[in-house]
């Protein structure tokens, strides 16, 4: 169900920028009408205003916001999304110079994981960003928080929540960030028992709408929902998949990354991003279609960077293959693939088998007595479950790396 359908009256919006000269500027905006799109949204108009740098009244100039306040009122726009974040004084400036209802990119990303949100996991974890936006922002609330009857940048905590005082906010906060420390807790739990049993994990990581579940739903049949929109995705799926010389690895699905992505939502999805950061394998999957697929690259291999994340074997996937033009991706070096044809399926589970880390197998040994000093080469190189005196020597159970097991192959049970 898209935003809109819940809400009491449809969105017309403005979008505005202001270019700075940074490289990406109109390549934001792109973004930002699409995120529009994806929370329900009508786009009515998109303007941009060249400064040196933002005015720190009203974030750009008086007469730039006297167009915009017409725009709005010839155009029927009740809603203007800025593409930078804004500070308090600046929203409600704006809101009282225009009479119109403002939000910023951070607030519209947020309220579209707000309704996307389906796990406990993801419910805390935009709450918590939510909150931690919202906090300063408490004072002044201006028409954002006078208006009733819903509307994009108004899901989630709810206005009666957030107009409580600041010590009640605080004690929420609180409240959230223990129950997500458990649940990264019981996380690293997962992991360390995969890590225990010898199992790889394969994070598929990229740009949104860059067809990650698309891919996972092809290889394991997960049933996660894809469609052609931002954030389609929010909750973490972890599946099995086998690879052709019959090892099995754990392939898991993250959210997507988003250029100028909310410092609110990297420290509350922390947990959730950490599948990527703990991987054996990270697969950077890309819609190659797109006429700014290299930045999408760069972008989330810096976020990875500033995860932690330096140093893993990264497979770089160049998705959609099958609608792209072949001499915009000729000299990049990637698997090529098509997720939604199965294309080049064969080549990127290759590339996945050549990345493996030294494989570990869970076996039995039995050491006669007579040889049972073998068992050191276990106790140096492996992890032992169990180990018993029987009849005809010691049984362990173990596991231990493949090199090792074929040394110990005659004792294997």
């Amino acid at each position: 169900m898209e935003l809109h359908e819940t809400q009491t009256e449809k969105n017309i919006a403005l979008l505005a920028g202001v270019d700075l000269g940074e490289p990406d500027t109109e390549e934001s905006l792109d973004e930002l009408r699409e995120l529009a799109r994806t929370a329900g949204a009508e786009v009515a108009g998109v303007i941009c205003q060249k400064r040196p740098s933002p005015d720190p009244a009203t974030c750009v100039g008086s007469g730039f916001l006297k167009e915009m306040a017409d725009f709005c009122r010839d155009n029927d726009v009740n809603l203007i999304i800025f593409d930078r974040e804004l500070s308090p004084i600046q929203m409600r400036n704006i809101e009282n110079a225009t009479d119109v209802r403002t939000i910023d990119r951070t607030m519209l990303i947020l309220d579209i994981f707000a309704g996307r949100a389906r796990s406990n996991e993801g419910k805390l974890q935009v709450e918590l960003a939510q909150l931690r936006y919202m906090l300063p922002r408490l004072t002044g609330k201006g028409i954002a928080m006078s208006r009733l009857g819903g509307g994009i940048g108004t899901r989630g905590p709810g206005e009666t929540k957030l107009e409580t005082d600041r010590r009640h906010i605080h004690r929420r906060i609180d409240s959230l960030k223990e129950k997500l420390d458990e649940v990264a807790r019981q996380r690293n739990r997962q992991r360390e028992r995969r890590k225990r049993d010898g199992v790889v994990t394969v994070a598929i990581v990229g740009y949104t709408n860059a067809g990650k579940s698309t891919l996972l739903n092809s290889l394991t049949d997960a049933g996660v929902l894809s469609e052609n929109m931002l954030f389609a995705t929010l909750d973490p799926t972890a599946r099995a998949l086998e690879l052709p010389s019959g090892s099995s690895v754990m392939l898991v699905d993250t959210v997507g990354f988003i250029r100028r992505l909310p410092h609110h939502l990297i420290e509350a999805f922390k947990s959730t991003l950490e599948e990527a950061v703990q991987a054996d394998i990270i697969l950077n999957v890309c819609d190659c279609s797109s006429p700014v697929f290299r930045d999408h690259l760069s972008i989330t291999q810096k976020l990875l960077d500033e995860l932690g994340a330096s140093g893993k074997p990264v497979i770089t996937v160049l998705n959609k293959t099958d609608i792209a033009d072949p001499e915009e991706i000729g000299g990049i070096d990637g698997v090529r693939i098509s997720a939604k044809t199965g294309k080049g399926f064969d080549d990127l589970l290759a590339a996945v088998e050549r990345a493996l880390p030294v494989q570990k197998a869970r076996v039995k040994l039995l050491f006669p007595f007579s040889e049972i000093g073998q068992s050191a080469l276990v106790r140096e190189n492996g992890t032992i479950f169990s180990e018993e005196y029987n009849d005809s020597g010691l049984l362990v159970d173990c596991l231990i790396d493949t090199v090792t097991a074929q040394r110990l192959k005659k004792y294997a049970e």
